[in-house]
């Protein structure tokens, strides 16, 4: 049976591929220490959350604006009601788990540590702290405006006329805040990863 049939087959073929890498790279396997995998995770996740933070913003939103002036399209709603909730579900998650193995790998790093980074005390400097904070805020956007305002914008959550105008735009500009905080905060984390310097 053919794994890349199916999105489960999928996923667990990729884990199985990245772990005999880790394996032929590292046979001792040091790759498997706690932080490491912790990371690795959290590269991972973060790399679901971003793409689609930018997938949402650079063709699914402007997709849809051009599918609602298309007077004779098929319209937007098979976005609005099959690819949307789908690609938000993985959003929201992709964005708790990015989050949460950040904050495993910063609570085992002797580099940091979760208090201190958010204290901006790490001895590593401060590059992970403004990282850290702005993913948090991302996060927080995310969980607390997106979400529930996306639910008002695809029906989920019932809503008059109004309210779904002001949802749109509440979601819109805290989706935009988010691509704006992404491109210093991967400056950030991966700087912290360099020594503090990229450039």
């Amino acid at each position: 049976m053919n794994p890349l049939t199916s999105v489960k087959g999928t996923i667990i073929s990729g884990f199985i591929l990245a772990i005999l890498v880790a394996l032929y790279v590292s046979p001792e396997s040091s790759v498997f220490q706690t932080r490491n995998f912790s990371i690795w995770l959290h590269a991972l996740f973060g790399v679901t959350w971003i793409g689609l933070l930018y997938y949402f913003n650079f063709v699914q939103v402007p997709a849809m604006a051009d599918a609602l002036a298309d007077e004779g399209g098929p319209g937007p709603a098979a976005i609005g009601k099959y690819v949307a909730p789908r690609a938000l579900l993985w959003f929201r998650m992709a964005a708790a788990a990015t989050w949460l193995t950040g904050a495993w790998a910063l609570s085992i790093s002797p580099q940091y540590g979760f208090t201190q980074t958010f204290l901006f005390q790490a001895p590593a400097g401060p590059m992970m702290s403004l990282g850290a904070w702005m993913g948090t805020i991302m996060l927080f956007n995310v969980w607390v405006l997106i979400w529930p305002n996306q639910k008002k914008v695809l029906g989920m959550v019932e809503a008059s006329a109004d309210e779904v105008a002001k949802a749109k735009f509440t979601a819109a500009m805290a989706s935009r805040t988010n691509v704006v905080l992404s491109v210093p905060m991967l400056l950030c984390m991966i700087g912290a990863g360099h020594g503090g310097y990229l450039f």
